[in-house]
């Protein structure tokens, strides 16, 4: 079975390659990313020399790129982690998840179609629920109520890969998961970005009051997750992912501080961001009824273990917030400082 894996230097899509590969030697993956500033091919070098895994550069928005990758390859099924995700960005200028979370995905369909790929699996977000209220869960066929640019573009997505699937018979599934946090994330999320800050006493500026809740899951348990849509899901189908803890971000901040035994003095609440959900909490009875999925780590380990991948990994993360990652962050807040989300 060949796969391909779209943005596969990623967080999320790096994670998942090394487990497919890890736990399925009758496969392959040729991993499609063009290395954008949160594709790092350093998150697959342990895997330089596996000849289950293929490395190409590519655009998912280039058409040219995307032809010559389906015509050297024979795809079995394609999953699209590929996306520009951060909201803050997405705040300062949309056009560059237009481009990749819209037209990218609409010419990955087209090129589904026009191979005969079996199955396409469209990795999308609790985002594009918009904002709960302080009871409730998100279910597959909850309103679609994007509140950025970012959660609207993934939308939009979503509904092209519905419309491939319902107007010309595309094998499709979309997986919309929780918030993720472990290795190899990106240091200007959250949790990444409190670890580093704590670990160099700098301060750590959280938005309002902190009290915006997120179903918290770990990307192995989100990796299973896929792994079980791509093989199980029905097409055409929605499945919610989540780990069923939901957690304040600023209980998430102080836990950290605590594993690292650093001071809650160096927390700082500033101006919340425009557009920002207040709660988000994921119903997943329906992949763990229908098909037999359920997170297999606690919130408190999980969170243990990533923090302690990042104390082991300094020079992975110093790299990136000394380079593009911090010039990028002068420019959105200036003299604030280093955001969380």
């Amino acid at each position: 079975m060949q796969i391909l894996v779209t943005g596969g230097a990623g967080f999320i899509a790096s994670n998942f390659v090394r487990y497919m590969l890890e736990r399925n030697p009758d496969i392959s993956i040729v991993n499609f990313d063009l290395l954008t500033y949160a594709g790092n091919l350093e998150n697959l070098a342990d895997l330089e020399k596996n000849e289950h895994h293929v490395f190409v550069r590519g655009d998912i928005c280039s058409r040219q790129d995307v032809e010559a990758l389906f015509s050297e390859h024979q795809f079995d099924a394609v999953a699209n982690f590929a996306a520009q995700t951060h909201v803050d960005r997405s705040l300062m200028d949309v056009t560059p998840f237009i481009n990749t979370n819209v037209l990218g995905v609409q010419i990955l369909l087209d090129a589904c179609r026009a191979n005969g790929v079996n199955r396409y699996l469209q990795v999308s977000t609790d985002e594009v629920y918009g904002s709960l209220g302080a009871t409730g869960l998100f279910t597959e066929t909850s309103p679609i109520k994007p509140n950025n640019p970012y959660s609207a573009t993934k939308a939009s997505a979503d509904f092209l890969v519905r419309a491939a699937h319902e107007s010309h018979g595309l094998d499709a599934v979309i997986t919309r998961c929780s918030n993720n946090f472990g290795p190899y994330q990106f240091p200007e999320k959250l949790i990444p970005l409190v670890i580093a800050n704590a670990m160099e006493d700098k301060r750590i500026p959280v938005y309002g009051d902190g009290m915006q809740v997120r179903d918290w899951i770990y990307v192995i348990d989100h990796c299973s997750a896929v792994e079980t849509v791509l093989r199980k899901g029905k097409p055409g189908e929605i499945y919610n992912m989540g780990a069923h803890k939901d957690v304040p971000n600023i209980e998430v901040v102080k836990s950290i501080l605590s594993i690292l035994n650093k001071p809650e003095s160096l927390i700082e609440h500033v101006e919340d961001r425009p557009g920002h959900d207040r709660r988000y909490a994921m119903d997943s009875s329906k992949i763990e009824t229908e098909l037999g999925w359920s997170a297999a780590h606690t919130f408190g380990n999980a969170l243990e273990t990533t923090v302690n991948w990042y104390l082991d990994n300094r020079d992975w993360w110093e790299r990136i917030r000394t380079g593009e990652y911090a010039s990028y962050y002068e420019k959105l807040y200036g003299n604030r400082g280093k955001h969380c989300s």
